[in-house]
């Protein structure tokens, strides 16, 4: 089994071994489906058919689930698609993803985003940068400390 999580629901002793069921809370169901194809193929599904910017909101829900069901090898997998392809509009909330679910490459990838190229500006306008004061204070510290190391370097 690719994630010790169902595992133990299916086969541990709090399962229900009469039916063999498990009941999956809070995950939609094409990002479900997704993460079956991954359990039972190792790869993730073609995603030709979604425009971008719903590939990486599927990509950061199949993060999520892969978090919650310890199937380390997705979540590296959704981290690393995440890695490349930052933006300015998404960033703050993918560093808050990036936190909650202690992705450090994709957390660095962010940070490192935001501060090349004068970015900062845009970044700190945007609704996401609100929602990352608020839930995730120490990244602020963080990316504070990481700017004023990168200016005295200059």
């Amino acid at each position: 089994m690719r994630s010790p999580v169902f595992k133990a629901e299916l086969y541990g002793p709090m399962s229900d071994k009469r039916t063999g069921r498990i009941t999956v809370k809070d995950m939609q169901p094409g990002v479900f489906k997704a993460l079956l194809k991954f359990i039972y193929t190792d790869s993730l599904p073609s995603m030709l058919d979604l425009c971008d910017s719903d590939q990486k909101e599927m990509v950061k829900h199949l993060l999520v689930a892969a978090d919650k069901y310890a199937m380390e090898r997705l979540k590296l997998i959704c981290e690393g698609i995440l890695c490349r392809s930052p933006d300015v509009d998404s960033v703050a909330m993918t560093l808050v993803l990036a936190d909650q679910h202690h992705c450090s490459n994709l957390k660095d990838a962010c940070v490192q985003f935001m501060l090349t190229a004068n970015r900062m500006d845009v970044v700190l306008a945007s609704k996401g940068y609100t929602h990352l004061k608020r839930s995730c204070p120490p990244v602020i510290v963080d990316i504070f400390e990481r700017a004023t190391k990168s200016r005295k370097i200059l």
